[in-house]
């Protein structure tokens, strides 16, 4: 399948993305998190696009505003709502046999899927969707009990906690961390499932077991959800190669559905 690169207009700036053309009526949109470019972490986004698209599905990703190739002003996630439906404008003129679009972020570009209520997408996957605001705890007290809980089931976290190679110290400050309540979920989760209850179509939201980050979501989301699927081992970008095969068979699951 071939790649190419494209350039498409939002608010003034001329925004560069990368579209893997496939014959598929159902194209996949990659909203990169953080401040990284389309190509995501160890170009983790560039070899899912590549995976997806020999699958028969187009994909397209591209640099927001200020980020990699894209020029403006680098305004952070919560305003990068006009770059995402610029660049889905783009998917579709490039690609005038899509029907469906299926959005997936992972980390703050799911977050902003959510607070945007998917405007423009047929479906969403949500990975390791970003809670923390400014002033909270990076680790709160159910992230810290999920990192206790796995070290414990680790025999070599245990031998190194009875031959004496555990600070004792943190341990203990540790401990009190994770007894403490959980906070009240803040305004940023608040407006994430308001604006997840806006959209009509299907969303999964996937975790990785090993993400802090996800452990946040979950300690801040409010009530179970079965949407919510868990890859145990993976870590925050699903670099593990099961973990990659994971996220790629669950995007290839909304992809396929009508």
């Amino acid at each position: 399948m071939a790649r190419r690169h494209v350039s498409f207009a939002c608010e003034g700036e001329l925004l560069i993305g990368t579209l893997d053309e496939a014959p598929g009526a159902t194209g996949l949109l990659i909203v990169t998190g953080g401040n990284e470019t389309r190509a995501g972490a160890f170009s983790g986004q560039a070899q899912l696009a590549a995976r997806i698209a020999a699958a028969g599905h187009p994909v397209f990703r591209f640099d927001r505003r200020g980020v990699g190739d894209s020029p403006g002003t680098n305004l952070g996630f919560r305003w990068s709502g006009p770059d995402i439906a610029a660049s889905l404008a783009a998917f579709r003129e490039h690609c005038p046999e899509l029907a469906r679009v299926v959005g997936f972020g992972n980390c703050d570009a799911a977050s902003i899927l959510m607070l945007e209520g998917g405007t423009g997408f047929d479906a969403l996957v949500l990975a390791n969707p970003w809670t923390i605001e400014d002033g909270d705890e990076v680790h709160p007290p159910g992230a810290v009990r999920a990192r206790y809980g796995e070290k414990l089931r680790n025999p070599r976290e245990v031998l190194r906690l009875f031959t004496g190679k555990v600070s004792l110290g943190k341990l203990a400050g540790g401990i009190r961390q994770a007894l403490r309540p959980a906070p009240a979920p803040g305004s940023l989760a608040q407006e994430m499932a308001a604006g997840l209850m806006r959209f009509s179509g299907p969303a999964a939201i996937l975790l990785a077991g090993r993400d802090r980050t996800a452990q946040a979501f979950v300690a801040a989301w409010d009530g179970s959800n079965s949407r919510i699927a868990l890859c145990p081992n993976a870590s925050h970008a699903f670099v593990e190669p099961d973990a990659r095969e994971w996220l790629s068979e669950r995007l290839l699951i909304a992809l396929a559905q009508e």
